[in-house]
């Protein structure tokens, strides 16, 4: 039987060139319930994207063809799908970039089964259920819509990733005080941040040059030396 997510069935997209990681992780995630889709280069999951509906992509990063990377910047230009990276471990800058081209989370290869499965359940859950279900959020000329999933500076809709999205939310309902990184990671990504982990650092800043494309203001997201992220209050 397929996941389902509110009465509806939840499409992964699985893309890596590992025929037999691409073949187990496949097994494990349909013995979980999920509907799984399978590529094993960039080019074909690009069109995958394109022409299906999927809730999730799986993106590996070395892939022949055409890389994760490059496939992950095409999809972003189309898309706002929430996309889990999987990299190699130790290499930080693979990561680093993923989630500066929009990446919503990484898992580090090898990974378990249960690991990744986790992750999946994470971004799913704060793509699809937000914090305070039809409550809008307004701070100053910044509305933050969780029923729609929308944010507008003005008139302006701000083109955010799902974690960016829950990244702004949290940071507007908790506006003009300081929120941690611990809890914009656990709010976020479904889990504390861990030690040397940049993601959410990563997510502020794109926000910050979204907001600030939108504001003309630079200043709406102060960083907190040691403490975290506040979202000011324009006097």
């Amino acid at each position: 039987m397929c996941k389902q997510l509110e009465d509806t069935v939840v499409n992964l997209l699985l893309v890596d060139d590992d025929v037999d990681l691409l073949g187990m992780l496949k097994e494990f995630l349909e013995t979980e319930g999920y509907n799984v889709t399978t590529a094993q280069d960039g080019i074909t999951a690009e069109q995958y994207v394109l022409v299906g509906h999927f809730d999730l992509v799986i993106l590996d990063i070395m892939m022949p063809v055409q890389d994760g990377l490059k496939t992950l910047a095409h999809i972003r230009k189309q898309s706002n799908i929430p996309i889990i990276m999987l990299t190699a471990k130790g290499d930080n800058e693979d990561k680093i970039t993923g989630l500066e081209l929009g990446a919503d989370d990484y898992v580090q290869k090898p990974c378990t089964p249960r690991e990744l499965i986790a992750r999946v359940r994470a971004i799913l859950r704060r793509a699809q259920s937000p914090l305070i279900a039809s409550q809008v959020i307004t701070v100053d000329q910044l509305l933050v819509d969780p029923s729609q999933r929308q944010a507008k500076w003005q008139d302006h809709l701000l083109q955010l990733t799902s974690t960016e999205f829950n990244v702004l939310e949290s940071l507007a309902q908790h506006a003009g005080k300081v929120v941690s990184k611990d809890e914009l990671s656990i709010q976020a990504l479904g889990r504390p941040q861990a030690k040397f982990d940049r993601s959410i650092d990563v997510h502020v800043s794109s926000l910050r040059q979204k907001l600030s494309i939108a504001s003309k203001r630079s200043d709406l997201i102060k960083t907190v030396y040691r403490q975290g992220y506040q979202l000011i209050k324009v006097a």
